[in-house]
């Protein structure tokens, strides 16, 4: 005996692919549309090297930009510093300690920016 369930996925070629989120098409999907920017507006620079092979990377986070205007942003970031870096979940890494010069940077187009993780630490000989 067959038991059978209406509230199973169902595959359709009507509408051609379908959102697994909010199951539209991928055409209609709503769930992108609800994804807001993440972050709060102000920009927070820090530096890091934990677990990362004793590299430095410099992390942004905290911008309010969508993910297209991030990756822009993280792009003239990196071609300003002559560097390499990436962009994860909504947090800039650009590869070498250029806490300076992003902050300059961000600065220049006009957003808030932070320090954050204590860079005023200076070692003496």
């Amino acid at each position: 005996m067959k038991h059978s369930s209406n509230g199973g996925l169902v595959y359709s070629t009507d509408g051609g692919r379908m959102c697994p989120g909010c199951r539209q098409p991928l055409a209609a999907c709503t769930c992108k549309a609800a994804a807001a920017p993440v972050g709060d507006g102000i920009a927070r620079v820090s530096r890091q090297a934990k677990g990362r092979g004793g590299k430095t990377v410099t992390l942004v986070k905290g911008l309010a930009l969508d993910p297209v205007a991030l990756a822009a942003l993280g792009k003239q970031l990196r071609t300003a510093c002559g560097s390499g870096g990436t962009l994860k979940d909504g947090v800039l890494e650009v590869q070498g300690d250029h806490v300076d010069r992003i902050v300059d940077e961000l600065q220049k187009r006009g957003h808030t920016v932070k320090r954050a993780g204590g860079q005023g630490v200076t070692h003496s000989p």
